[in-house]
């Protein structure tokens, strides 16, 4: 069988795969057949399944054992259980000698004078917020304000648009990634350009200035 060979099918599939898909192929300049092709193959090779020679899909998992060789499971160990304590009440279930109370600090115990004592809860930590990247462009101040920032010659596919042919269609790109951002160059021809030297990543840093073939780029975090 020609492994190459390729015949067109029918197939259901949900509307947000299918929607993610088609951001993939735009983004990866390329068609949806073929991203559907190469995640067939990878799901094939992920499960073991990889086509022989003559085409036929071979099982390379080892066959499970037969019943009678199996060894038999051991019978369960009942629990023991605490001997009850002395002139109190008995301990909550679950409870085990040595190990802390499953009711955990919600848990209230009996002060002098009738009162009741509960342990105070740890308060969530306040989660910190991320400060807005600028970019500075031809005089604009332009706001980083997505996880994934495109920066090109296509009008369609870049968040900045620069029309100039030494640019290519997705030249560059900002990623926020965990409250940090950086510029990655997205194999460009042309690259970016930092202090003098061509670089494919960096962590942007305030101040941080690149070039873009004839075009500076600066990044500030202040307002």
């Amino acid at each position: 069988m020609d492994q190459s060979k390729k015949t067109m099918r029918h197939f259901y599939c949900r509307d947000v795969l299918w929607d993610t898909f088609e951001q993939m192929a735009n983004d990866f300049d390329c068609s949806i057949d073929y991203l559907i092709n190469e995640a067939m193959r990878y799901y094939a090779r992920s499960k073991n399944y990889m086509p022989s020679a003559g085409g036929a899909v071979s099982e390379n998992r080892a066959a499970p054992a037969p019943a009678s060789a199996r060894p038999a499971a051991p019978p369960p160990r009942a629990a023991r259980q605490p001997p009850p304590r002395r002139g109190g009440p008995p301990p909550p279930p679950g409870a085990r000698r040595g190990q802390p109370d499953p009711a955990g600090p919600a848990r209230q115990s009996a002060a002098p004078g009738g009162r009741s004592l509960r342990t105070p809860s740890a308060e969530p930590a306040a989660p910190t917020s991320v400060p807005t990247l600028y970019l500075v462009f031809n005089n604009e101040r332009i706001p980083i304000d997505k996880d994934q920032f495109i920066i090109g010659r296509g009008s369609k596919t870049s968040d900045l648009a620069i029309k100039d042919g030494n640019i290519s269609r997705k030249h560059s790109a900002v990623i926020r990634r965990n409250g940090v951002y950086y510029i990655k160059d997205l194999g460009s021809t042309n690259g970016i350009d930092y202090k003098g030297m061509r670089i494919d990543n960096k962590r942007i840093d305030e101040g941080d200035l690149f070039h873009l073939c004839d075009y500076e780029l600066k990044f500030t975090f202040r307002g």
